[in-house]
């Protein structure tokens, strides 16, 4: 009996640099997005997009959630042109938060925006990146080291107010008030939201979600004319609740924008994982890219802005990811909707000039003067 055929030879090792699957180039070619305007059979774009949100939703792994709100106003002072409130409010049928709320002086509703902190592996601070805490020393302390790093020295939020904007500022989980998160305990974190039926990134886009819907039916807001702005995963955050609420009508993203096979590629900061779970919904990469997500909002106005020089995102893969979305828009008549930047000499920030150009954008869109 002749001797059995061996085989030429076998893979070794299985995971390369970045923690990638040395099979990685062949499963970024099984992603095909089905499911994306263009590509997917459904040509009535109203219909698409209930496929995609229902898609998007389901892989969220949380459930529609109806909980009463209950709000309280804990506290409120006065600032110059607006109030500065801390309020209470059951963001899920999970947990009861503490907001932070910017009223403007002057009579009501006014137009509002749903302020979305980043990542950055910042967690003492959450909403206080966005807006300037007036009732803890420690906090205001990192808050500014914030401002200054991300923002020119700004807090964008009281800029917002002072312009006539509603603001609405909440922690995500493991920020700010709702503390506990170290850079490394994330991946425990992710693993124990997945054993539970849950995860990072579906519960925030849900409390996201529900966060919108919140400020929507306060009575000092315009419920038609609720924007989301975010920087960073705030950005991520911003686009995405455009594309999963009715509520928010339009948004504001700084410095998050790329399509999925461009961000897994050696010596990307998502391979490292960590901050990565908190945008990272499994399983869904089989029916769409990141873009094709953004692409759920259309034709609402979205207002995208980035920096030449940043190094998590390759202005080439910006660029592509712009493309993507300006082909949506076109196909809906509603370029005009659609503003896509990436500036010169600009790295991951959202500098004041960004933040003139956004604000006048948001004021046209809201038609204030």
């Amino acid at each position: 009996m002749p001797n059995a055929p061996t085989p030429s030879g076998f893979e070794s090792p299985a995971v390369v640099d970045g923690g990638l699957p040395v099979f990685h180039e062949r499963l970024k070619d099984e992603l095909t997005f089905p499911l994306a305007w263009g590509t997917s059979p459904i040509r009535d774009f109203p219909a698409w997009r209930e496929a995609a949100r229902a898609t998007v939703e389901r892989h969220l792994l949380q459930p529609p959630d109806d909980t009463p709100f209950v709000p309280e106003i804990a506290d409120e002072q006065r600032a110059e042109g607006y109030r500065r409130r801390i309020l209470l409010f059951n963001v899920t049928r999970l947990s009861r938060v503490r907001a932070l709320m910017l009223v403007p002086d002057g009579e009501g509703p006014h137009p509002a925006v749903l302020l979305l902190h980043d990542h950055g592996s910042r967690f003492d601070i959450g909403k206080e990146k966005l807006v300037r805490p007036w009732y803890d020393r420690a906090r205001l302390s990192s808050a500014r080291a914030w401002a200054d790093r991300c923002f020119g020295g700004r807090f964008v939020g009281d800029e917002l107010a002072r312009r006539g904007w509603a603001v609405l500022a909440v922690d995500a989980p493991g920020w700010g008030d709702r503390s506990g998160l170290t850079y490394e305990s994330q991946q425990a974190l992710a693993a124990n939201l997945f054993n539970l039926g849950s995860s990072p990134a579906g519960l925030m886009a849900r409390e996201d979600q529900r966060t919108a819907a919140f400020l929507a039916s306060l009575p000092e807001v315009d419920g038609e004319r609720v924007a989301a702005l975010g920087f960073s995963m705030g950005a991520y955050r911003a686009w995405q609740t455009a594309a999963l609420s009715d509520h928010v009508r339009a948004a504001v993203a700084a410095s998050w924008m790329t399509g999925l096979k461009e961000m897994m590629a050696p010596g990307d900061n998502a391979l490292r994982g960590q901050s990565a779970y908190f945008m990272l919904h499994p399983g869904l990469a089989r029916h769409l890219d990141l873009p094709d997500v953004a692409s759920i909002a259309a034709p609402k106005p979205l207002y995208l802005t980035g920096g030449s020089d940043d190094p998590l995102f390759t202005a080439a893969a910006v660029e592509k990811a712009y493309r993507r979305l300006r082909a949506v828009w076109r196909s809906q008549h509603a370029e005009d909707r659609l503003h896509t930047e990436i500036r010169p000499g600009l790295g991951h920030v959202f500098a004041p000039g960004a933040q003139d150009g956004a604000f006048a954008w948001l004021d046209a869109w809201a038609g204030r003067p």
